[in-house]
């Protein structure tokens, strides 16, 4: 093999053999992204490549949800706000973008793309929010950085917004340094949850009716003891044709993961149903935290995908092995055994006519210590007939 490194290559003198080989080798170097691996190559026209990635927020909602009173509804935001920075979206996004790119999806469908914004906590009463509007974390920005990093990859195809409440946070863990409506709250901390759908520039996908929405079935929680307070979950959408392939429609969901089993079933069957996202004359490629599957949760957690069974769904992506889920919210230690179920799901309603090429799981090891998210990500590329 000639040497690559010293000057320029002059072919004039090597066998034909040896000359393949030389300008093989520089076209692969050529077509190195910035992040390292070659991504594979566009396939034909009738296999498209998607992938579904719950990024995490960044931390446990559940004991500020469950806070008997004001106090500790407070003291639960500050450690929130605390776990947010420890689990460091700045290195997880490096992670995560370098997945995709690996993997180079014409689609993906986000979930937990979380917007977290703050104000000074006497900005006024306590739940009377959302006025924080200093950015602390921007999810997208920050995965979207890194995934267009040297080279424009990915662009933002909708955005969906959900969850978004505003709340006094102890975040210091300093006593009565808060405004008497918000005891020890020297911080409004303000999440606002997105589904988002990505696409991949240059690889040939067209598309129309980019949208999204929330659903009328929804979780309902008591903060502080006295306060309710609706968590809003929705979907996007977008009509898509990929390398001229047939026209299909692509929805990206994250079903309600507290609470009552039948607010998710109710919100599946939302999905399917006449006028929902997920029903279409055009086939339908379905992904997302389903929070649900039918042979490895348990009980009434498989009642929302039972129902889109029911409606001709069908599963197009491995769960060998499994997407979920790490049990340390900090996302350090815990082992890749934890990912022991499977709720990120790619479907079809049009079995028939999209099949399975192959699929895969990423993000089952930790990068810098963390793991890139609680979940890992699912990839499929199907062929559409």
């Amino acid at each position: 093999m000639p040497d690559l490194t010293r000057g320029s290559l002059n072919l004039r003198h090597l066998p034909l053999a040896a000359c393949v080989a030389a300008l093989t080798v520089v076209v692969a170097l050529l077509a190195l992204p910035s992040g390292g691996a070659a991504a594979p190559a566009n396939p034909p026209g009738d296999e498209i490549r998607v992938m579904t990635r719950n990024v995490y927020l960044g931390a446990d909602l559940t004991d500020a949800t469950n806070a008997p009173s004001t106090g500790e509804f407070v003291k639960a935001n500050g450690a929130i706000l605390r776990s947010v920075d420890a689990t460091n979206f700045r290195v997880r996004a490096k992670a995560l973008a370098a997945e995709i790119i690996s993997k180079n999806p014409d689609l993906v469908g986000l979930q937990e793309v979380a917007l977290w914004r703050e104000a000074p906590g006497d900005t006024g009463p306590v739940f009377s929010g959302p006025s924080a509007t200093k950015v602390r974390y921007d999810f997208l920005e920050l995965l979207t950085d890194r995934l267009n990093k040297g080279k424009k990859r990915y662009r933002v195809v909708v955005v969906q917004e959900e969850f978004d409440f505003e709340a006094p946070a102890d975040e210091n863990q300093q006593p009565n340094d808060g405004p008497a409506l918000a005891p020890d709250g020297e911080v409004n901390g303000r999440l606002t949850m997105r589904d988002v759908i990505l696409s991949k520039i240059g690889s040939g996908v067209k598309v129309k009716n980019a949208k999204g929405g929330q659903f009328k079935t929804q979780y309902e929680v008591v903060v502080g003891g006295a306060v309710p307070v609706t968590v809003e979950r929705g979907f996007v959408q977008a009509d898509v044709r990929i390398r001229g392939s047939r026209q299909f429609r692509f929805v990206n969901t994250h079903f309600e993961a507290f609470g009552d089993p039948k607010i998710r079933e109710a919100q599946a069957k939302e999905l399917i149903g006449k006028g929902g996202a997920a029903n279409s004359r055009l086939p339908v490629i379905l992904v997302g935290d389903l929070n649900s599957d039918d042979n490895t949760v348990r009980g009434a957690d498989r009642k929302a995908y039972l129902a889109i069974k029911r409606k001709g769904f069908r599963d197009r992506a491995t769960e060998k092995p499994m997407s979920c889920c790490i049990k340390n919210p900090l996302l350090t230690g815990r082992s890749v055994k934890d990912f022991d179920h499977h709720i990120d799901h790619i479907l079809t309603d049009t079995p028939k006519q999209i099949t399975k090429v192959n699929s895969s799981v990423t993000g089952r090891s930790r990068v810098g210590g963390l793991w890139p998210s609680d979940h890992a990500g699912v990839f499929s590329t199907l062929k559409i007939r």
